[in-house]
Order: structure tokens, then C-alpha cells, then sequence
């Protein structure tokens, strides 16, 4: 600002200076031309002159007196010359007899001018001065000159104290200006004009634009300024501003606050027919007016607004503690509780809610119906007039709840007593529920996906009736309960479809056997299908396998992997692998299995299965048992105890990297129970392993005198919840020891005489058991056995028979590892017809491989051995066809 005005002070000096220097030159041209003209006619004028210009020698007469008036007079040079422009004198004699320069004809008709014209002596004033004779004429011209150059010296006399002014008037303009600019800083605070401009824009058009009236009131109370809101507030008249506050007719208590200057802060006084809120604060400022700022608030309008804004931010509290609060669980009858809960008491007095059958089990409904089944109720206690939860309902087309399917959005019945449709659905209820209290209906379809899933009806008894404006806020509601719902609905679906698949895919009903008596459960995981699996198979020798595993993760793809896993198994343990082996194969074909499907599904990954796999045999009581990265089994003694027994774990399925398998071999009294189970059972989120072994011991101890079934129903009721956050499959299988006089056993010499001892032997001992119905088949499987131990296995050999009362069993054993195979003998062939006989007359056979060799085994069923055994003539024969015979 300051260096503005200084500028601005500069330009008006330096102006002022031209001005003045161009009028002292102005003035200084001016009285030169007077000069000259006056030297002029005085020369012209003086005696003796004219006669001299008509004499002989005019330069002789006048040089002399034209040099002596020049230099009395100070002009540069004074000329004469002829009317024809010859000059007759001259400061220069040289230009003497020479035509004059310059306009000359009007002084020699007589006519007196001044001109400023180059001329011999540079840029000059001159003047024309005509010489008159006595009669009138003209004799000559006299013509006097001052060159500019003097004239301007002139005028560069005046130049100092020009300057010296101008110097004085920008020292006086810079002080003023400071003074000034110093004086406008303090009273703006430092802003600069554009802050102030920008400043006064701003205010201004908050003042008028504010929906808040502003009032400034001076020190000796009279209104400085009032806004447009503070005028319609207070009803001010248009001539206010300036007048005292107390003279504008404003209510008394109105008045003394706005003009006391007194702090005031949301003081509610009576304008009129407004509530005014009127915060007052006094200025006070140093070196400025005293006075008071009000602010006025109409009230009325606010409480109105605040009523609005409450009611709506209720509603969005609402709407987000349906979305926290509605399809916590995956269940579809109890996501439709949330939604009726969510909404009672503070949309709707009573809430109930209508399925479709189909939706209820999981089904996508396959059209618009009218016939649902109630799910929820939620408000009333008691007898009510409603229809109960579980009740099937058709809603008439009359009836708002089938106008809303119908046309796809909410019906509001304000008024329910005039509601002729939802009346004629059934009077007689319909009165009942008036009776009841309810007054106002509203209606919504449960829509999702483009279907039609329910409805939920929104009833008052107690509440004002509903309006327009509540129909949007119930249709959100049901908008977010049915995607809810349908979330449900499919997940049922989908549990529904994985139940189903792994319940096929586990044992429906447990084999026969007579080694161990088995009780078992699986119990789904709350979140879905899991993978945890058991199995039964028993085994040559009436040894069983006991098998309990888990696959990672939940659904379809879980119950799946778990039966392929499941299948393997089955066909590993036919192989009569040991366990250790079986897991090894399995970790194996695991790990292929990733590597085919790793590729295209990373998510379709089987690596972290888990296993457990054990053989009992009840001729010994011993138990052979691995696992990888399963739990280890607890086994509950006969006395009572309970124990964790030490078994090698070993890594999950899939990364066992070729890894051996490590087995533990225990030992296992009569009626000592073997549980195995799944993580599940003893480990969730809530509690760890450690926690939930000592759990199981707990709910263990005191077994020995329960059954397998009431143990498994004692475990799950002490550790499980009804629907535990992980699948649990849990197996408990008490052990049976065969009787010692069901088992008998020979050494067989390497010699083909021995053949007939020992099956002697064997028809005694079966005449012991009072099994002679299979004597004949089991002398002749005993003696092709034998016979081909001895022919082409190594010693030692030896025979054992077992049975039970189903089964016969017949165990040859030897050094080799040479497994014989069943083929069809050749017309020429003398032998090679024993195997064949062998599985005629058994229900099944196969080889066991040892750690010495090898044991060919049979068994024959107790049952059916007529029909097994057949005609020997006959099973000869077949061995050839009628042309051969």
C-alpha cells in the first residue's frame, strides 16, 4: 500500500515538474516574442531610419546603429531589410546584400508578426517589424531575433527552484503516506486493500446469506448493522440501523438484552410467535468503539429440524443394527427371529414372518404362492390372536399380504378396522385381532434374487398408526432380512447337498466282526461338512482295522476328498498292509493327487490331511497303531484308568517327503476300550489340546462300566455343544479276545508225507469243534495249502485254524515271500487246479505278507458251507469242456 501511494506521489510530482518547465519555456517563448517585437518598433520607429533605407548606402548608415541597439537591447541580432528581402544589415557581414530567410511579405504590406524559424543563427524568436516613410509606406523591414537556446536559458534559471519544490513535496507526500499507511495497518489489522476487499465481500455475503440473524450495536445503544435474518426475525423496519434498540418497538426483554451490551449466551426470549435463542458478546477493543455483537436463532424452526434429524438417525440406527444384528447364523428360521427382533419394539409393536415351504428346505421356490408357513413371532406373549409359529397360512388374493406378492412392493393398511380385504380373509379372526389392539398393518414381500421368498408383516397395537413415509423404512427392512434369508437358504442347500454326500460316503452300518464291539458318531460342523471320517474293516485272521481321519476344510470339496481318502484305504488295507505301510502309500498317493490338481485349483489342495490307522488282533490282544499328524488314541483299561499311550506321530498327509512311518504295538486286555477321534472332539478356538485331553480323561474315567454306545453319548455330552464350531468324528471299540480253545496251531514239517498227519489233525480238531459240516472242504483247502507250502515256500511252515461262530479260518504259513496266484489249468496240464478249488470252496482268500514270509489264508462261513462246498465230482468236471472230456 505505502510503496503504491509512493509511486503514485513520484508520477503527480515528476507531472507537476514537466508542467512547470514546459510553462517557464512557455512563458520564456512569450517574452521573447514580446522583446522582439518591441526592439523591433523601437528601432523602426527611431528617427532618421526610413531616409536612411531610401539613402545611397543604407548599410553604412544603419550597420553601425542596428549593432549599437542589439547591444542595448540584448536580442541576438537585429536585421534590416529591403521590402524585397534583402537584407541591408546583419551581425554577420557576410550575409549583408543576401535575401532574408524566413516570411517577410506581410511585414512589408505593412503587418507586424512574430515567427520561431531556423535561421542563420540556429532556432530563434523573430519578429517582422515594418519601417514606415512619412506618407505611409513601407521603406524597409526591421526584424530583431533572440535564439532559443537564450530563451530556454532563461527558463533553466527557474529549473533549481523547481526542483527544490519538487523535492519538498515528495519528501511532505512520503511522510503523509507513511503516516497514513501506518495508520490504515493498525486500524485493518496489516490486511492490504485485496485482503480488505475480499474481506468485505465475504462478510457481506455471510451477513446476508447466514440463516442466523446478526445485529452490531454501538456503545450508546443505536443498531450499527442488522442482517437480513436478524431483520425478519425481529421485524425491524427498513430505517433501523442508527436508531436507538430501545426505540424499534422490540419486546421489553428482547430490547434490554440486545442494547445492555451485557453477555448473554442462548437466552430464549419471546419475539412475536418465535422462540429466539440470543447470544450477545460486548467489544471491548483498545483504541476502538465500544459496542456489542447478538446472534438471534429461531428455536422453533431448530426443535422442528431436530425432531426430523431425530427421527431420521433412529432410523438409520435401525436400518445398521438390522444389517449387525439380521443373518448372524446360517440358519433360515432364525435369521427371520433377527429380523422380527430387530424391529420390535422400536418400528413395530409385532413382527411376524411367513416362508415358503420350499425355502425352508433349502429349495429355490419354483413360483409365486400364497400358502407359507410362519416362522417368526415376535411381540406378543401369551395367548394372541395371530397365527402361531409353524402354522401353514393361505392368504387370500383379497388380503394385503397376497396384494404385496402381487405387485411386488409394500401394502399399507393404515387403518385396519377399514380394511375390507385383510376383514375377509376370515372375519371372525380378524375380530379377534381388532379386539386385540392392532390397529395398522404393513406389509412387504421378502424378495431376493428376482424371488419371491416370504413375507414379513409390521403390526401397531400400542404405537401411532403407520404412515406413508414408514413404508420405505419397512422395505429396507425386509430388503436386508431376505438377503439374508436367501444366504441362509442356500447355505442350507448347499449343507444339505455335502450331509448328504458325506453321509454316503461314510459307513451306513458298521461290518460284522467279532474282535471288537464298536459304537460311533459324527457330528457336522456348525459352519458346514467337514472332512473328519471313520472307518471299520475287518480283516483276515479276525483282525480289524480301525481307522479315524480328517481332511482340512469344510463343504462339498471336503466330504469329497474325504471319501477318495476313505476309498483308498479300503483298497490299501485288502492288500493287508501293515499300518505303517498303508500310511505310507497313502501319504504318497496324497501327494500325486496335489500334484495333478495343484494346477488347476489351488484351493482343491489335500496336503494336511490327517490319519490315524490301526490293526487289532483279538487272537493276541496286540494292537499295531500309526498315525500322521492325527491325535493319538486314549485307551480306557478294564479296571477303570485311563491312559494316552505313546504313538509316533508323524507328518500330514501329503508332506511326509518319503519320510518312514513309525507304528506302536499295544497291548490290549479283554474289555479294555480303544477311543480314537478327531481334533474336533478336543481342540476349538476357545480351548486348547491340553485343556481338552484332561476333559476327555475326565469324561473316560468310570467307562469300563459302560458299553461303547453310552461312552460315545457320555463324551459328546461333557465336551461338545450341539453344534460344535468343527465336524468331530469319535470311535470307541471295546475289546474281545478270542477263546484259546477256538484257535489251534501245528508246525509242518518240509516234507510231503506230513500232509496226512496234519490233516488228520485238522479233521479231529473240527470234530472237537463240531465242525464237521466243512470237514470234507477244509481237509481238501488244508491239504492244497500245505502241499504248496511245502512244494514252494520255505521252512518253517505252520497252520493254524481260528473260528468264530460265523467263520472258519485257515492260516498257512511259511519262510517265502512267493505268493501263488490263481489261474485255469490247461487240458495237458497234471496240476494247477488246487488254487481254483480252494476259492470254491471258500468264501475268500489271500496272501498276508510277514516280516518271515508270508501266510495263504481262508476263510469259510460256518453258515452256508453246504452251498460253498458243492458238488466235488461236478467242480472237476467244469475244469473241462465236453469235447475235451
Amino acid at each position: 500500500m505505502f510503496l503504491l501511494q509512493l509511486a503514485v506521489a513520484v508520477l503527480l510530482i515528476a507531472a507537476t515538474v514537466v508542467a512547470l518547465v514546459l510553462q517557464a519555456r512557455h512563458q520564456s517563448t512569450e517574452a521573447a516574442r514580446a522583446e522582439v517585437v518591441a526592439a523591433g518598433e523601437a528601432f523602426a520607429n527611431s528617427p532618421g531610419v526610413a531616409e536612411a533605407l531610401d539613402g545611397p548606402d543604407p548599410t553604412a548608415a544603419l550597420q553601425p546603429r542596428t549593432e549599437a541597439a542589439r547591444k542595448r537591447s540584448g536580442v541576438d541580432n537585429i536585421v534590416v531589410a529591403t521590402p524585397d528581402g534583402i537584407r541591408v544589415t546583419h551581425r554577420d557581414p557576410g550575409l549583408i546584400g543576401k535575401h532574408v530567410v524566413g516570411p517577410y511579405k506581410a511585414a512589408a504590406r505593412g503587418k507586424t508578426f512574430t515567427e520561431v524559424e531556423v535561421g542563420p543563427l540556429g532556432l530563434s524568436v523573430y519578429a517582422a517589424v515594418p519601417v514606415f516613410r512619412p506618407d505611409g509606406s513601407v521603406a524597409g523591414i526591421v526584424s530583431p531575433e533572440i535564439t532559443v537556446q537564450n530563451v530556454n536559458k532563461a527558463a533553466e534559471r527557474q529549473l533549481p527552484m523547481l526542483f527544490g519544490a519538487a523535492a519538498g513535496a515528495f519528501v511532505l507526500a512520503t511522510g503523509g503516506s507513511a503516516l497514513v499507511t501506518r495508520r490504515l495497518q493498525r486500524q485493518t489489522r496489516g490486511l492490504g486493500p485485496v485482503e480488505m476487499t475480499r474481506m468485505y465481500e465475504h462478510h457481506d455475503a455471510v451477513l446476508h446469506s447466514v440463516r442466523e440473524g446478526v445485529l452490531i450495536v454501538g456503545g450508546d445503544g443505536r443498531l450499527l448493522l442488522a442482517n437480513d435474518e436478524a431483520r425478519r426475525l425481529l421485524d425491524l423496519p427498513p430505517d433501523a440501523e442508527g436508531r436507538q434498540v430501545r426505540d424499534l418497538g422490540l419486546a421489553p426483554d428482547v430490547g434490554e438484552v440486545l442494547a445492555g451490551g451485557h453477555t448473554a449466551t442462548d437466552e430464549v426470549h419471546l419475539a412475536g410467535d418465535r422462540l429466539l435463542a440470543v447470544n450477545v458478546r460486548p467489544v471491548d477493543q483498545r483504541d476502538g468503539p465500544a459496542g456489542s455483537v447478538a446472534t438471534l436463532r429461531d428455536t422453533t424452526e431448530l426443535r422442528a429440524l431436530t425432531g426430523r434429524a431425530e427421527i431420521a438417525r433412529e432410523r438409520l440406527q435401525l436400518l445398521y443394527e438390522a444389517g449387525m444384528r439380521v443373518g448372524t447364523t446360517l440358519d433360515v428360521v432364525r435369521t427371520t427371529e433377527e429380523l422380527a427382533e430387530v424391529a420390535v419394539p422400536r418400528f413395530a409393536d409385532v413382527v411376524t414372518v411367513e416362508l415358503l415351504d420350499p425355502v425352508l428346505r433349502g429349495e429355490e421356490p419354483d413360483g409365486v404362492s400364497t400358502d407359507m408357513r410362519r416362522t417368526a413371532v415376535v411381540g406378543l406373549e401369551g395367548n394372541h390372536p395371530l397365527s402361531p409359529v409353524g402354522e401353514l397360512i393361505h392368504f387370500a388374493p383379497a388380503t394385503p399380504m397376497a396384494a404385496g406378492i402381487t405387485r411386488g412392493h409394500a401394502v399399507l393398511e393404515p387403518d385396519l378396522s377399514s380394511a375390507d380385504g385383510w376383514r375377509a380373509q376370515n372375519p371372525e379372526h380378524a375380530r379377534k385381532v381388532l379386539d386385540h389392539g392392532f390397529h395398522s398393518l404393513i406389509t412387504v414381500p421378502l424378495w431376493a434374487r428376482g424371488v419371491v421368498l416370504g413375507m414379513a408383516n409390521f403390526w401397531r397395537s400400542q404405537s401411532e398408526p403407520f404412515g406413508q413415509e414408514d413404508v420405505a423404512l419397512a422395505e429396507e427392512l425386509a430388503a436386508r432380512g431376505a438377503v439374508a434369508v436367501d444366504n441362509a437358504r442356500r447355505y442350507t442347500h448347499e449343507h444339505a447337498m455335502a450331509v448328504t454326500l458325506q453321509r454316503s460316503l461314510l459307513p451306513q452300518v458298521l461290518p460284522q466282526q467279532s474282535a471288537l464291539e464298536v459304537a460311533h458318531r459324527y457330528l457336522p460342523a456348525r459352519a458346514g461338512v467337514g472332512g473328519d471320517w471313520f472307518d471299520v474293516i475287518p480283516m483276515p485272521g479276525f483282525r480289524v482295522a480301525l481307522v479315524v481321519g480328517d481332511v482340512v476344510g469344510h463343504g462339498l470339496h471336503a466330504a469329497a476328498t474325504m471319501g477318495r481318502l476313505r476309498t483308498a484305504v479300503h483298497n490299501f488295507s485288502s492288500l493287508d498292509l501293515s499300518p505303517d505301510e498303508l500310511l505310507s502309500h497313502l501319504d504318497e498317493l496324497v501327494a500325486r493327487i496335489d500334484h495333478d490338481e495343484a494346477a488347476e485349483d489351488e484351493a482343491r489342495r489335500v496336503t494336511g490331511a490327517t490319519c490315524l490307522y490301526a490293526v487289532y488282533d483279538p487272537v493276541t490282544g496286540h494292537c499295531t497303531i500309526a498315525r500322521a499328524g492325527h491325535p493319538g488314541p486314549a485307551v480306557v483299561y478294564a479296571e477303570g484308568s485311563v491312559e494316552y499311550p505313546e504313538v509316533p506321530v508323524s507328518p500330514p498327509l501329503g508332506v511326509g517327503g518319503g519320510l518312514p512311518v513309525e507304528t506302536a504295538e499295544l497291548e490290549l486286555p479283554r474289555g479294555s476300550r480303544l477311543v480314537l477321534y478327531t481334533d474336533g472332539l478336543v481342540e476349538d478356538r476357545h480351548r486348547d489340546i491340553d485343556t481338552g485331553l484332561d476333559l476327555l480323561r475326565t469324561a473316560l474315567v468310570g467307562a469300563a462300566d459302560r458299553t461303547p454306545e453310552e461312552t460315545c453319548q457320555a463324551v459328546v455330552d461333557a465336551m461338545l455343544p450341539a453344534r460344535p464350531s468343527d465336524d468331530v468324528a469319535l470311535l470307541v471299540a471295546r475289546t474281545r479276545l478270542l477263546d484259546p480253545e477256538q484257535v489251534a496251531d501245528w508246525d509242518v514239517p518240509s516234507d510231503p508225507e506230513a500232509v496226512a498227519p496234519v490233516r488228520a489233525d485238522v479233521t479231529r480238531q473240527l470234530e472237537a469243534w463240531d465242525l464237521d459240516d466243512v470237514a470234507f472242504a477244509t481237509e481238501l483247502v488244508i491239504s492244497e495249502l500245505v502241499t504248496n507250502a511245502i512244494r514252494y515256500g520255505a521252512a518253517p511252515i505252520r497252520l493254524r485254524l481260528l473260528h468264530d461262530r460265523n467263520s472258519l479260518i485257515c492260516e498257512v504259513a511259511d519262510g517265502s515271500s512267493t505268493s501263488p496266484h490263481l489261474r485255469r489249468a490247461k487240458t495237458t496240464d497234471e496240476g494247477g487246479r488246487g488254487l481254483f478249488l480252494v476259492a470254491q470252496f471258500t468264501q475268500r482268500w489271500g496272501t498276508r505278507y510277514t516280516g518271515r514270509g508270508k501266510v495263504i489264508w481262508t476263510e469259510q462261513s460256518l453258515h452256508d458251507s453246504a452251498e460253498a462246498g458243492g458238488d466235488l465230482g461236478d467242480l472237476l468236471l467244469d475244469q473241462w469242456t465236453d469235447a475235451e472230456v
